[in-house]
């Protein structure tokens, strides 16, 4: 398999995202977990996107965790690798975003990383270096809460010269509107200034196309699943002969039968409100958080109590609180603890359903995404259709014919029936 495009993305929700954005964008892409074993047959593609969970782990862990995949999907012949970070930029003064970047410029050569976590589509927008979320900067919006990283300043190039040994510059929005060539030129001269990465302005999806192409001349880039990563680097590729678009039928969405379940971690206000509705279409469980941290047997009731139900349709358990409970059990038990918690209950039941016959499962949250899908041990996926923004159907790769149909879902990500239109679309 010789591929053209390659990622690394920190978790494996983000993974999603980018790879439904490259397909969307013509590319035959499939998303592994972790570096997949060489007896796994992967389809011929044109892009990898390789999902760690690597966001909130000790810098040197991520770094390499990174550092094998970037060799991994080098030696396939990825001539561009695109480090995946979240649409939020959710990080800590110690990284990872700064000292994961700097480590892939290291050994691809050293050149300097376009960094931007902009995506018009799901209201991310990058201006003078800041972050905004639906318009407001992103230290004044809900996002600001997140529950291992929160963020508190929208200034993306001080967020990244915090955890980064390099100079961090900055491509203003003028310099992305007179196109490719400006965008290169200023990297260079920042380069040639000592800067290691350069925050990149992006208020519309044609800036995205630009930064796309600048980014694909350079070995390393940085960023969410717009930059130009998605929809600037697939177009830039296509438009450049190197791929073509893909106008095969979509295997991933065979149906599969099996029951139906949602299982939800997040505890974001877009999944809270989509919790709220899925109740007008299914029983909804909504654990007690503060009994999953105290060690109460939460999971065989929530499994006895699917078991009950799922036979006659979807059901959907939740660990999931809003801001000011999971501020209060993280200052009681620790924020780690809380969350490691939160993300073993969630997989664990998870893990019970589809041995109860659950082959349509959506998940939501990252961190339970990633903890589910390392439980059920699926080794990679084929990308189907978009169910939101940045939320594609998934189907199992290397699962011994067992197929399953998932969808992992950012916690933020789609609108209030997410939930019911997910399901639909899996049979």
């Amino acid at each position: 398999m010789t591929i053209l495009l390659g990622s690394i993305a920190d978790d494996y929700t983000g993974a999603s995202d980018l790879a439904n954005t490259l397909t969307k964008n013509g590319l035959r892409t499939v998303q592994t977990v972790g570096i997949p074993d060489p007896s796994l047959a992967l389809p011929d593609v044109d892009a990898v996107v390789v999902s760690l969970k690597i966001r909130s782990v000790a810098a040197k862990d991520a770094v390499a965790a990174a550092l094998e995949a970037e060799s991994w999907l080098r030696g396939r012949g990825a001539g561009h690798v695109l480090y995946k970070i979240c649409s939020t930029f959710d990080s800590t003064d110690l990284g990872n975003i700064g000292p994961v970047t700097e480590a892939l410029l290291s050994v691809s050569g050293g050149h300097i990383a376009l960094v931007t976590p902009a995506f018009p589509e799901t209201g991310r927008t990058v201006y003078l270096g800041h972050l905004f979320v639906n318009g407001q900067p992103l230290d004044e919006s809900p996002l600001k809460d997140h529950p291992l990283n929160p963020m508190r300043d929208a200034n993306l190039a001080r967020v990244l010269t915090r955890q980064s040994r390099g100079k961090v510059g900055l491509i203003d929005l003028p310099t992305v509107t007179d196109g490719a060539d400006a965008v290169r030129a200023r990297l260079d001269r920042l380069r040639a200034e000592g800067a290691a990465a350069a925050i990149a302005d992006a208020v519309f999806e044609r800036d995205l196309e630009t930064l796309g192409k600048a980014a694909l001349e350079m070995p390393v880039s940085t960023g969410a699943s717009g930059l130009g990563l998605g929809l600037g680097l697939a177009r830039a590729l296509l438009r450049s002969g190197r791929a073509s678009a893909s106008d095969g039928e979509n295997e991933a969405i065979r149906p599969v039968g099996g029951l139906a379940a949602v299982v939800a971690g997040s505890c974001s206000a877009a999944t809270l409100k989509q919790l709220d509705a899925a109740e007008l279409h299914m029983p909804v469980l909504r654990l007690d958080t503060e009994k999953l941290l105290a060690g109460s047997d939460e999971i065989s009731a929530a499994i006895a109590w699917a078991g009950e139900r799922i036979g006659e349709g979807p059901v959907a358990i939740a660990a999931s609180a809003a801001p000011e409970v999971v501020s209060r059990l993280q200052a009681r038990y620790g924020r780690e603890a809380s969350g490691h918690a939160v993300e073993t209950a969630t997989a664990a039941i998870a893990g019970e359903l589809v041995e109860r016959g659950v082959r349509r499962l959506v998940v939501a949250g990252g961190e339970t995404s990633g903890a589910t899908v390392d439980r059920l041990g699926i080794p990679a996926f084929l990308i189907g259709p978009e169910i939101a923004p940045g939320v594609p159907l998934l189907r199992t790769i290397g699962t011994g014919g067992n197929d399953m149909l998932l969808t992992l879902k950012s916690g933020n990500f789609g609108g209030e029936d997410f939930f019911a239109t997910a399901l639909s679309m899996m049979r």
